[in-house]
């Protein structure tokens, strides 16, 4: 734990990885701030330029580009009603109310402070219980390893608003395109259409880069006429004390549910926010104030929201099961840079993973001091025409994908997923589950080929596992319990 607790106290020592996690912290602001941006599409804009750093400030930096625009959504969803991510949408609840009434500085106070809060409690249970979690995966073989990502795999259902069967449906798209290339044991080629660079697979970098970013651009172009509203604001004002004495016991609350929540494979800061803002108001004694600017209300869905965000690393760095499109490109960024997500990770580069923890540490305190102090910046960056901003983030995607490897078909790659991408989420599905599938993928095929070299071919072998029937069972209940329950309802 001593060499774990160095690790992270190294990085104060480090002064241009402070000067990136600072960069890196104001750009996530401003991307949180766009509306129509948030953490996937920053991530998915950054990550191939983050190939040629080192591995700790390559993750760093898209840890970091999560965490703060996971808190700097709460900034336009309080000030304009345009909640800047999906997972600030509660906060628009309570939050443009009190900001109507002229007590927006006291709104974003009390956001920026939640959040913090929510930030900072996640990171110390990822400390904790990541490790933990470790210790467990050791046992884990490729029959066990098979059971978890059907697991992941069924939660799918539950990843975005898409609908169960709508997500299933991308989910299942996204692990047939992990079947593109050779096949690893007997090198037989699968969809590659003549495409010798299709020989090792899709690439994740320019196919994230489409369906995130190129297929938000496409969603985007229908608003070209939209003019944002100015927004007036003084200052940003610390909460008082009487404040502080309402919201404690509910940032206490979110904070321990949007840490569990985001612990879970496919449920995120947006559904945590939900569930945070929903359990404020049945504890509040002031239910009243609900929906007409409740200080309780704020706290409640961004404590939730943070606290996802360290929540969800504990699976992405102990298991590989991304629980979200952010949390899937942050992934990819730890295999790129040979960092392979499990319980090695934790033994054998202890010091680059607590390096990450403690990045993300100091990323939540300095978005404080920008949410208090720069909020009246950052808020009026939302003014930015579309006109202006789209064929910038156009011009990176493309820069990317090709600076991956010099490549014109992986900028065509880019073009195929982005249409790809807004034909799927124009008719209501969402374009998480797709990435997702897409990465667990190949962890299923290969660990089921391992289970069967181990049972002979007897597949069935694999229901002798008790730890692989906990995670088949529970696989089983995700994707049919709420059908069963309701029949049973109805029925009693």
């Amino acid at each position: 734990m001593q060499e774990a607790l160095a690790a992270m106290g190294s990085i104060v020592f480090d002064v241009n990885l402070l000067f990136l996690i600072f960069a890196t912290t104001i750009l996530g602001v401003i991307i949180g701030v766009l509306p129509g941006l948030g953490s996937t599409t920053g991530a998915a804009l950054l990550l191939p330029f983050t190939l040629t750093m080192e591995p700790v400030h390559a993750i760093t930096v898209l840890t970091t580009i999560y965490v703060s625009a996971t808190f700097a959504g709460s900034i336009t969803a309080i000030l304009i009603n345009t909640p800047g991510t999906s997972a600030a949408a509660a906060t628009t609840f309570d939050g443009y109310p009190l900001a109507q009434r002229g007590e927006a500085g006291r709104a974003l106070g009390i956001a920026v402070v939640a959040s913090t809060i929510g930030g900072i409690f996640s990171v110390i249970v990822l400390c904790i219980a990541a490790p933990m979690l470790a210790r467990v995966a050791y046992e884990f073989r490729p029959p066990e390893y098979f059971a978890l990502t059907v697991f992941g795999l069924s939660m799918l259902a539950s990843i975005s608003a898409g609908g169960a069967v709508k997500n299933i449906i991308g989910g299942v798209f996204g692990v047939w395109l992990a079947t593109i290339g050779a096949e690893r044991v007997t090198g037989i080629e699968r969809y590659t259409f003549g495409h010798y660079e299709l020989y090792e697979g899709l690439a994740f970098v320019p196919v994230f880069i489409g369906l995130f970013a190129m297929s938000e651009l496409l969603m985007q172009s229908k608003r070209l006429k939209d003019v944002a509203e100015a927004i007036g604001l003084k200052a940003v004002k610390l909460p008082t004390k009487e404040d502080y004495k309402k919201i404690w016991r509910t940032v206490l609350r979110s904070c321990g549910i949007g840490t569990f929540i985001g612990i879970l494979p496919a449920e995120g800061a947006t559904v945590a926010s939900m569930i945070g803002y929903s359990e404020a108001r049945r504890w509040s004694k002031n239910k009243e104030e609900f929906g007409k600017g409740s200080v309780e209300g704020i706290a409640g869905a961004e404590a939730a929201n943070n606290a996802a965000t360290g929540g969800a690393m504990v699976p992405t760095m102990v298991l590989g099961i991304p629980g979200s499109g952010t949390t899937a490109i942050i992934l990819v960024g730890l295999m790129v840079h040979g960092l392979r997500p499990g319980p090695y990770l934790f033994t054998e580069q202890v010091d680059t993973v607590y390096q990450i923890f403690g990045a993300m540490l100091v990323a939540n305190v300095m978005f404080l001091f920008m949410g208090l102090y720069a909020a009246k910046f950052f808020a009026r960056i939302s003014l930015i025409p579309t006109t202006l901003l789209w064929p910038i983030v156009f011009a990176l995607c493309v820069i990317g994908a090709y600076s991956l490897n010099s490549s014109l078909l992986d900028i065509w790659i880019v073009m195929a997923f982005g249409v790809l991408g807004f034909f799927a989420r124009r008719h209501g599905f969402a374009v998480a589950p797709i990435a997702v599938g897409l990465i667990l993928g190949e962890m299923v095929e290969t660990n089921l080929q391992n289970s069967l070299k181990m049972f002979d071919g007897e597949w069935w072998l694999i229901f002798t596992q008790p730890l692989a029937v906990v995670f088949l069972v529970l696989a089983f209940l995700g994707l049919c319990g709420p059908y069963l329950f309701q029949k049973l309802t109805n029925r009693g």
